[in-house]
């Protein structure tokens, strides 16, 4: 049997992961963003916003910093995060 989740599942775990990244400078810049943009954003925006949480902190850190380039995979969700924040 195949369990399906919800979207709503889908935001409210995805906003957890935000929030509870492990460096405390990353739960302040991806929670807020998470908790304001998820709801809003498109299936594939979302995946992409999920697979952006699999990276390493200091790496996601110096891409919304603008410190280093980042995969052109992330660009879109990575720009998004720093406008969020105006860092961009």
């Amino acid at each position: 049997m195949t369990v399906v989740e919800g979207r709503e599942i889908r935001r409210k775990r995805l906003v957890m992961r935000s929030w509870r990244r492990g460096m405390r400078e990353m739960d302040l810049l991806l929670g807020p963003f998470a908790e304001a943009e998820l709801g809003a954003m498109t299936e594939p925006v979302m995946t992409d916003y999920e697979n952006l949480l699999s990276e390493n902190d200091h790496d996601l850190y110096a891409w919304i910093g603008g410190n280093c380039d980042r995969p052109s995979r992330y660009d879109e969700i990575v720009r998004r995060i720093a406008a969020f924040h105006r860092i961009a």
